[in-house]
Parts: structure tokens; sequence; C-alpha cells
């Protein structure tokens, strides 16, 4: 006998809104970081966040019935503290702070996300610019306090990646590395602390320069990581062993990803490697949801690009003259594409 059919997974879906949004906020009211280290009741955290006497339990509890927070006790005296997992990575006060991740996801991408339907059917973008706005990354290097918020939040987005390709890919071999769109050179910065005989190129718009080099100023690291500022869509890549791509590739078309790989060949030696960290989807495009979803989200935000297989890396690789490949499992749904020249 067969077994009953169950809607429970496609109600938990299509309702998925819900307990995104509640965590979501929880962090754009800085409750977590409210919370810190103690254990606070509901009414000392209304009082401390500015709620409603409305929401408040139904707001905390749902928290409680989702893991993101404990309570000790139940009823008005109860207490709420935050989870390991939510002091950690939620509470601005650790130094393994991922909430600007979530910030932007809440800010920006939770209400764009709405006219998902209307991607699909145009093949446009859905963010600013469908309102008239300035495209993403024009907005945001007009106005430095964003576009650090925003460096901020993919640095959030990749720590953990960054810091298994550290430990997982072999640089023994290599001496120096170029991290081509490198943000506030987190990537160079994790690599350094784990390989002292490498030596780095952070290499990024002259608008992010500066905002990279304090942070590598701060690490101690200005002695082994040099912020080179250029135009990776224009002219030549800086010559390194090892030349990183950290969700670069995923921003653009096919014929962009094709002349950044191009232009990462022309700056390798033989038996140098090129290394893609994005959410790579699986050959058969069945299992990496987080991937598929990510390439749905390229669409929003830009249209034309879109996200990638193992597959598709390698052949666009091997058209540019690379000659080995391997797919390596990194963080969640991210993983390093390589490939060796």
């Amino acid at each position: 006998m067969s077994n009953p059919l169950d809607p429970a997974r496609i109600l938990q879906t299509g309702a998925a809104f819900w307990p995104s949004k509640v965590l979501l906020t929880a962090v754009e009211f800085g409750l977590f970081t409210q919370l810190g280290q103690q254990a606070m009741t509901g009414a000392e955290v209304e009082k401390a966040i500015g709620l409603h006497p409305r929401g408040t339990f139904d707001f905390l509890d749902t928290l409680v019935a989702l893991g993101f927070l404990e309570r000790d006790g139940d009823g008005p005296d109860g207490r709420y503290r935050n989870t390991p997992e939510t002091a950690a990575f939620l509470d601005k006060a650790s130094d393994k702070y991922l909430g600007g991740a979530l910030e932007m996801l809440n800010a920006r991408l939770f209400g764009y996300w709405n006219a998902l339907g209307t991607a699909l059917r145009t093949g446009r973008p859905q963010n600013e610019v469908r309102d008239g706005g300035q495209p993403l990354f024009a907005a945001l290097y007009a106005d430095q306090a964003r576009l650090e918020q925003f460096l901020e939040a993919m640095s959030g987005f990749q720590g953990a990646n960054f810091a298994a390709l550290a430990e997982k890919f072999d640089f023994s071999r290599y001496q120096t590395v170029c991290d081509v769109g490198g943000a506030l050179a987190l990537l160079s910065r994790t690599l350094a602390r784990r390989h002292p005989h490498l030596r780095f190129q952070s290499f990024d718009l002259p608008v992010v320069a500066p905002l990279a080099q304090k942070q590598v100023d701060q690490a101690g690291l200005s002695d082994r990581i040099a912020v080179v500022a250029g135009d990776f869509l224009q002219g030549d890549l800086p010559k390194a062993d090892v030349i990183t791509l950290g969700n670069i590739l995923h921003d653009w078309n096919l014929e962009g990803k094709k002349l950044l790989i191009g232009k990462a060949y022309a700056a390798l030696p033989p038996g140098g490697a090129l290394i893609a960290i994005e959410n790579v989807i699986d050959d058969a495009r069945r299992t990496n949801a987080f991937g598929l979803m990510m390439s749905l989200n390229m669409l929003i935000e830009f249209g034309d690009a879109f996200d990638y297989t193992g597959a598709d890396f390698r052949s666009w690789c091997a058209e540019a003259g690379f000659t080995r490949f391997e797919i390596m499992p990194l963080a969640g749904p991210a993983s390093a594409a390589i490939a060796w020249k």
C-alpha cells in the first residue's frame, strides 16, 4: 500500500516567507545584539527595541519555536536569550557576525523578489532600475557609506567559504594570489592568516580601495596584501600564480564570463590556477536549490546574469585554454570551481 500524499512541504514552502521575515525583522531591530550574553523578559525586550505590546510575545515565541532564541521559563516571567548560533553570528559584538548579509536581504531583495514573475516573463531586472533608479553597482559606487555596508554584507555571505578554501586547497606550490573583485580583501586576509608564505593583491575599483586598505591595515597584513585599484573589465589582470573570483562570475552574462576567464588565463603562469568561489549548480540541475535560486536572484538584479554548473565552467575554461578542472565543495551550497593552466 502506497503512503498517503502529504501537502505539508507544499504548504511550508508556500509560507516560507513567514519565518524568513520574522528572522530578518529580528536582525533589523538588533534583537540578537540587544540580548548579547544576557537574558531578558519579554517586557524588557519590548522596551529595549520599541515593540508594541500586541506583537511582543508572538514575535519572541515564534523565534523560540524556530530555534533562533531560547527561553528560560514560561509566561510573562520567561527570560529570552540567544542560542549559541545567534550569539555567534547575529550579535554585532561577535567577530563572526554575518547579519549584514541578512540586513541587505531584508532591506533590498525581500521586496524585489515579489516581482519574480515579472522578471521571468520579461527577462529584465526588477531592482532599483525598474523604478527608474540607477543600476545596482552604479548606485553603490556613488555612496561610500552604502557601498561599505554592501561589501560587509557580501563578506557575511562568503566568510565560511573562504575559510574552507584556505583549509582544502593546496596552496603550498604557489607564492602569489590575486583576488579579482576583492572587495574588502576578506579572501586575502583569510588566506594570509592560514598560509604565511603567500603574498596577495586584492584588486578592485578605485572607490573600493580605501575601504579594503582600512581592513588590511586593521588586520596588520599590509606587508603581505597589496590593495590594487583597477577595473577588471578594462585592461589586463595583475599577474599571479593563483587568481580568485569570489562571487564575481555570476554577476555577468555569458560574454562577460568568458571575457574574465580569458583575462585570468592570460595573467596566470603555466601550472597556475583560477578559482571561482560560487554556489555552483550541480550538472543535472536537480539538487543545489540555493544555487538555482541565486541564479534567479541574478535575473532580478541584472537581467542577463546567471549562475552556472560545473560543466558550464569546465566548458568555458577549456575554450580559454585551461587543461585540468575540479569542483571542490566548500561551505553549504558553495563550491570552488578550479581550472589549471
